[in-house]
């Protein structure tokens, strides 16, 4: 392989890194935590003993709105992390501990009665199994990896292919030993919740698994696929993302995750992050005409680049500023 194809392969392998960490960071998780039978046996081993991710000093990027009686923090989360990664900043929690409210992208990510019912409606074929769109060596990859991750070829097989797809890139992120317990939005929102601290959510459940169930079929499909193809590569963007976003490097966050998705697909650009935003923005919006202090905690990627929440709101004339 010339040089030049190889740094070609690399670019490749990036981009759909980016995107499956994108859409295993996007899904919702409890989706990921559900009972055995539905997409999950258990959560899967890390591959090997993973080795802490330690900023020397935490210092994760935070913004801030103000108006006359408001004030809103905006804060880039990371939905799966390692437990022994450090990332609260003294200016974290100061921010979080002034706010009389939390916003989430979710209010209650682990709401099983709701989600549930989602996915059985958008996220099961049982009448179009995977068996019936995959080619032989497909299957036998996608058996193989549902053994790996403790799901069954059976229930694997009754999934539509955003489903799997998303499915087994967000497993791909927990054998690295990532853990979605250990996230920082379930860290906050168990803190508010133990302080009686009022939660609040910018979409619900439904609105994740319509959107994800939303893509074209054939699109779901390409995305399967490709995920199968690199079900066994190593991960490395996750250790990246995390470092610079622990540091508060939004420019690196920016080129390791956000560039490469929309390089590779700006449908999934504008629909996971792009179009959230916009809605989001106009919540934010809604809270700022209000009085209080609200911590905003979404996930990272949503904060930064042209397209971000803090651009947008900027383009309506609302100050944001890095938070001191």
């Amino acid at each position: 392989m010339t040089h030049q194809h190889r740094g070609e392969s690399r670019a490749r392998t990036r981009m759909s890194a980016a995107c499956r960490l994108a859409l295993a960071a996007t899904l919702t998780i409890g989706l990921f935590q559900s009972p055995a039978g539905t997409v999950l046996a258990q959560t899967p081993a890390p591959r090997e003993a993973p080795s802490p991710i330690q900023a020397s000093a935490p210092n994760p990027a935070l913004w801030v709105v103000r108006d006359a009686d408001s004030t809103l923090y905006l804060f880039g989360t990371v939905h799966f992390l390692r437990p022994t990664t450090a990332w609260e900043s003294s200016r974290v929690t100061e921010a979080f501990d002034s706010a009389d409210l939390l916003v989430l992208e979710v209010a209650d990510p682990n709401d099983q009665a709701a989600l549930l019912p989602l996915i059985q409606r958008h996220g099961l074929a049982p009448d179009t199994p995977l068996s019936s769109l995959l080619t032989a060596e497909e299957l036998a990859t996608l058996d193989a990896a549902a053994r790996t991750i403790g799901a069954s070829a059976a229930a694997m097989d009754r999934l539509r292919p955003w489903l799997a797809g998303v499915t087994l890139s967000a497993s791909t992120v927990v054998r690295a030993g990532y853990d979605p317990g250990s996230g920082a939005d379930l860290i906050l929102r168990a803190r508010a919740e133990a302080a009686g601290t009022p939660i609040a959510g910018l979409e619900t459940p439904e609105d994740q698994i319509r959107m994800l169930a939303g893509f074209p079929e054939a699109g779901q499909l390409t995305f399967l696929r490709r995920t199968l193809a690199e079900f066994d590569n190593a991960l490395t963007v996750p250790d990246q993302l995390v470092e610079a976003w622990a540091t508060g490097d939004v420019e690196a966050i920016h080129a390791l995750a956000v560039t490469p998705m929309r390089l590779e697909s700006e449908l999934i650009h504008q629909t996971v992050l792009v179009e959230r935003n916009l809605r989001w923005t106009d919540r934010i919006e809604t809270l700022l005409e209000g009085s209080g202090t609200a911590f905003i905690a979404v996930g990272v990627l949503h904060l930064v680049g042209d397209d971000s929440v803090p651009a947008i709101l900027r383009s309506r004339g609302v100050e944001v500023v890095v938070a001191p």
